[in-house]
């Protein structure tokens, strides 16, 4: 008989600007982030196309939101499926800042 899988884990791994989802101990997603100022700037989330399907996206990004709302930040979403995400989920609404240029600007430095 083979063991029931964990449920999925979001770690925010401070290292790498990035939150991640594991399972089974396997990071299976990630979304990845700048700090700036007291907001933390979202630019790119993906799922392994192993683990698509599964909602972990979302699972991801609800953990991490919250996260960033446990730490008094508030979020800029310029990656396009946390955009999305907040779209549906407007109990973040009151957290969220506008992407603007200066922050787009801003971002591209950092990346750089």
């Amino acid at each position: 008989m083979s063991q029931p899988s964990a449920a999925p884990v979001v770690e925010r791994v401070d290292t790498a600007h990035r939150y991640e989802i594991l399972v089974d101990g396997k990071r299976a997603g990630l979304t990845e982030y700048r700090d700036h100022g007291a907001q933390r700037v979202f630019y790119h989330t993906e799922v392994d196309t192993a683990f698509a399907g599964q909602g972990l996206a979302g699972q991801l990004v609800q953990e991490a939101l919250a996260d960033v709302r446990a730490s008094g930040k508030r979020v800029v979403p310029a990656c396009p499926y946390v955009a999305k995400f907040l779209k549906r989920h407007d109990e973040f609404a009151d957290i969220t800042d506008p992407v603007t240029p200066d922050v787009r600007q801003w971002l591209a430095a950092e990346l750089d």
